[in-house]
């Protein structure tokens, strides 16, 4: 089954991840598939907020080890040969750039779990802005318990984005813990049950496209920019964001709406 790739008239995408027959684990072309969403995501200029799920339950259970080790490996050998560059559309960079790692993409994202959210699952959630889950969903880096390691962003991320002695429960047992735990030290906004996720999702969706694009993008890529640098060279990127969005149209029409009493109408310039 595909990825799904679907824009709304309120300028918010929705990518799901729909292969219910392995859990929503991704194998090499699924990998392709959601790298390829992201892009399209991050490159449309009318779209906002992305909200990224799964179907039947399932979030993401990252690579599928039956299939996508044997597919990688061929995809290295014959890279490594010079006989391709790619197969049939996949790179070697399709998995990291599927689970957000250093990706540079400055509007908001959504994760709604609805189940196991594991290896590239919590890889990916590591470049998500706002998570909810249900009661059901577990969250765990367990690479390690298979002899693995979490090369997607997680033992960078996690420690970031979470107390020391948390992030490193995660790390280093390779367990999955259930959703309260993840509420508890900071991985979650919040829990809700299964039969309202998908619209507290669009809840928070709207919450944020009520806001000017430009400024949303502007604020996350000052954050996100900024963590990777000193707190001078920080500093600096926010006042270079900070006219921009102050020189944009939307920067007249937020206080002239303001003064008229009426919803501003936001062009993203």
């Amino acid at each position: 089954m595909p990825i799904h790739y679907e824009k709304d008239d309120e300028h918010v995408v929705l990518i799901t991840i729909d292969r219910p027959e392995a859990r929503n684990a991704l194998d090499m072309y699924h990998f392709r598939d959601l790298a390829a969403a992201w892009k399209q995501f991050r490159y449309d200029d009318d779209a906002w907020v992305a909200i990224v799920t799964g179907v039947e339950g399932a979030f993401m259970a990252g690579a599928d080890l039956k299939t996508y080790i044997p597919q990688i490996t061929e995809l290295h050998t014959r890279i490594g040969s010079g006989e391709v560059t790619e197969i049939d559309g996949c790179k070697l960079s399709d998995g990291t750039r599927a689970v957000l790692r250093n990706a540079k993409i400055y509007k908001p994202i959504i994760a709604a779990v609805g189940g196991p959210c594991v290896a590239g699952g919590m890889e990916m959630l590591g470049g998500v802005d706002i998570r909810i889950a249900t009661p059901e969903a577990t969250f765990g880096v367990m690479e390690p318990k298979r002899g693995l390691f979490a090369g997607g962003g997680t033992t960078v991320r996690l420690p970031r984005q979470l107390a020391f002695p948390a992030a490193m429960e995660f790390l280093l047992t390779a367990e999955a813990f259930p959703a309260s735990r993840a509420l508890e030290v900071g991985l979650l906004n919040e829990i809700v049950p299964a039969d309202e996720l998908a619209d507290r999702a669009r809840d928070w969706a709207r919450r944020i496209t009520v806001n000017a694009p430009m400024a949303v993008q502007a604020t996350k890529e000052s954050v996100m920019r900024g963590l990777a640098v000193d707190l001078e060279a920080a500093y600096a990127i926010e006042q270079e964001l900070s006219g921009v969005v102050f020189s944009s149209n939307d920067a007249k029409e937020g206080p002239k709406a303001f003064a008229e009493k009426r919803p501003p109408r936001w062009t993203g310039t």
